[in-house]
């Protein structure tokens, strides 16, 4: 089972917390399907951006090694590795064209870093003194979401105009912001010790989303300008992508498949995300859902 991956002062307030529930049906949906690149598989399909470039990761079958790629709406990918990196993965990219990830250094005891890339330009984003660093999001203006690992705690953050802002779900052992709106609303999961739950959150208020009788949790993914959100409820031995808008979720389920995930949605309401005829046999997609 693909499980969310996980992950400079502590800050302790009492939120509001709504648990909801909801029935869900499936989604009607029209998909474009996409392959890897000859010579690699596809490892991870995560966001796209408004003008449909979808980004995740790559594995090279040769050699192994995991690179971040890009795939324009017309299909051309684009292949990066952050310099001196053993892994490299993209998770969002924003309007203007700013991948965010992470990697994984070549260093003789290796460490996780989030990185900001557009071009020839790349930025490390490292949380202060902590021991790893994950980036998930970006929005349109350069905030930043993430997580970070510090001693046994691992929390999420957000980064705006230099300032850390710690996203903490009152005792979850793991916080995990996925994505930040233009309007600075962050989803993401945290897990409890027995399940993930999805969340949504602004300063500093928690609202917990669960998929209905998830039997591992509840993931979520991301989120458009419209409020729409997507994610992944982990059951049996499988994530499976749902959409959830007005109150009401909708799984995504594609003809044949044993599962489809949801990787991200764009302002148009395009979903990205991967489709599993078995583990070694996965294709990529896009599709709008109604």
């Amino acid at each position: 089972m693909r499980l969310p991956r996980a992950a400079s002062a502590f800050f302790a307030m009492f939120v509001l917390l709504c648990s909801v529930s909801f029935a869900a049906n499936q989604a009607a949906c029209t998909f474009n399907t996409f392959s890897a690149p000859t010579g690699y598989s596809l490892a991870q399909v995560n966001g796209i951006s408004d003008d449909g470039t979808v980004v995740g990761q790559l594995e090279d079958i040769k050699t192994g090694s995991f690179v971040a790629f890009s795939r324009s709406a017309a299909g051309k990918f684009t292949v990066y590795s952050a310099p001196n990196s053993l892994f490299t993965w993209f998770n969002r990219r924003n309007p203007v064209g700013v991948n965010v990830g992470s990697y994984l250094d070549a260093a003789r005891t290796p460490h996780v870093h989030g990185l900001s890339q557009s071009g020839a330009k790349y930025v490390v984003v490292d949380y202060p003194n902590a021991t790893n660093t994950w980036v998930y999001g970006i929005n349109r203006a350069g905030a930043i979401v993430g997580n970070f690992a510090k001693g046994t705690a691992t929390k999420g953050f957000e980064l705006n105009s230099g300032k850390y802002t710690v996203i903490g779900y009152p005792g979850a052992l793991v916080t995990t912001p996925q994505a930040i709106s233009d309007t600075g609303f962050v989803v993401g999961s945290y897990f409890d010790g027995a399940l993930y739950h999805g969340f949504t959150w602004k300063s500093g208020s928690f609202k917990t989303i669960d998929y209905p009788r998830a039997r591992f949790g509840t993931v979520l993914t991301d989120l458009n300008s419209s409020g729409v959100i997507v994610g992944n409820h982990l059951s049996s031995d499988h994530a499976y992508g749902f959409i959830y808008r007005s109150n009401a979720m909708a799984n995504i389920a594609y003809p044949g498949a044993k599962n489809a995930t949801a990787g991200g949605i764009n302002k148009s309401g395009v979903i990205s995300g991967q489709i599993y005829f078995s583990a070694t046999n996965t294709i990529g997609y896009t599709a709008v859902c109604k």
